[in-house]
């Protein structure tokens, strides 16, 4: 499917654009089925940290040592609740992390303020979609629940182990889940992982060859410090998505930056914003 991606130059056009095809005929109500990744730079790729790695086969030697090691009692434990614990804590996995709030995936775009001389990307994904390539086994399961999204457990019924997901198809897949609550900051960020069948093929490349449907907002350098400003008054910042010490942190750091000061990577002072530019002409 050929991707659509959405310019936008204001606040507004933004938030019209964050909930594009949000709209459920069947339901009558703003129902989106989209989940969405927020990206700092617009060239960043779909890649999994496992993709980064480049070392695929370590997989299987990466989880077996991070269950050895954790001294969490592993009875009646899910595989895929072991790989979903194990990318929260920052280990390389084949998930890829995302949400279901569009203001959460924003939140993660504009995050960085020394990455705000760069356009951002926000990518949607219409995981319903998914359904019609995953292999007739999951599809039944999903089905019987009247589900759209799978939980660790759904996914438990059908495949006990990470290589047995590539043996249900021919075909690659992308399977969309949900974590389980492991802590407040899951539940805080709205999460939701996906993952590939084939670990080394991204979920960006997957879906060019799909009917899925998917769009991409560019977000402008220059409209990142007025998102950034009006999302921690909507109370979406760190402190909130990472509770604790650290999230208040790294929140007070970046909210007491004072935008009028020289770039201190470069000495550049920051981009003109699109009022700015309003006003000179």
């Amino acid at each position: 499917m050929q991707v659509h991606d959405i310019e936008v130059q204001s606040w507004s056009e933004l938030m019209d654009a964050l909930f594009h095809d949000s709209w459920s005929r069947g339901l009558q109500r703003f129902r989106s089925s989209y989940v969405y990744r927020g990206l700092e730079d617009k060239t960043y790729d779909l890649t999994s940290t496992l993709n980064r790695l480049g070392e695929s086969h370590l997989e299987k030697h990466l989880l077996r040592n991070f269950r050895k090691y954790s001294q969490i009692e592993d009875e009646n434990k899910s595989i895929w609740n072991w790989l979903a614990l194990a990318q929260h804590h920052g280990l390389p996995t084949r998930l890829l992390d995302w949400t279901y709030s569009p203001l959460v995936a924003l939140h993660f775009a504009t995050a960085n303020f020394l990455h705000f001389d760069k356009d951002g990307m926000i990518w949607a994904v219409n995981y319903v979609d998914t359904k019609e390539y995953l292999p007739d086994q999951l599809v039944s399961i999903i089905d019987a629940e009247g589900s759209h999204i799978f939980t660790a457990e759904m996914l438990d019924r059908a495949v006990s182990s990470i290589p047995e997901l590539q043996t249900l198809k021919k075909e690659d897949f992308a399977v969309f889940f949900e974590p389980p609550s492991l802590d407040q900051r899951i539940v805080n960020q709205y999460a939701v992982f996906s993952m590939m069948s084939n670990p080394n093929r991204t979920i960006s490349e997957w879906l060019s060859t799909t009917e899925v449907r998917y769009f991409r907002i560019v977000i402008p350098a220059e409209l990142k410090w007025e998102i950034r400003d009006k999302l921690d008054q909507s109370n979406i910042n760190e402190r909130v998505l990472f509770p604790g010490l650290d999230g208040l942190a790294r929140w007070l750091k970046r909210h007491y930056r004072d935008t009028r000061q020289k770039d201190m990577r470069n000495g550049l002072p920051h981009r003109e914003t699109f009022k700015d530019k309003q006003k000179k002409s």
